[in-house]
């Protein structure tokens, strides 16, 4: 069994850095992280809107459906990306925290 799987290491690396190099890889790369950005973008201004409209008084209805959507969204691009497998749901969910850093970032400097 060790032997099947020093054998199948050796022909997956060089294939796994070949594709690494190329121009189809990077532009898959360059598209997972911009969903991330622009789907974790919406969720955190979701929040943001929510935690509004409760410190105003806003319609529970409208918040709660604020919610449940903001939720389901990036669960849906989340689980679409986890079918890709591990490094493309790593790549979604970086773009997803970049994208929670410059919203929070942009909060704070305007709140200040």
């Amino acid at each position: 069994m060790l032997v099947g799987l020093e054998m199948d290491e050796q022909r997956m690396s060089p294939t796994f850095i070949a594709a690494l190099g190329s121009g189809a890889a990077i532009a898959g790369l360059a598209a997972r992280i911009a969903g991330g950005l622009l789907l974790g973008g919406l969720f955190f201004l979701g929040l943001w809107r929510s935690a509004r409209n409760l410190l105003e008084g806003g319609s529970v209805l409208a918040t709660s459906a604020l919610t449940i959507g903001r939720f389901v969204g990036l669960g849906a691009l989340l689980f679409l990306a986890s079918l890709r497998g591990a490094g493309p749901l790593l790549e979604t969910t970086i773009g997803v925290m970049i994208a929670r850093f410059l919203i929070l970032r942009r909060l704070h400097e305007a709140a200040s």
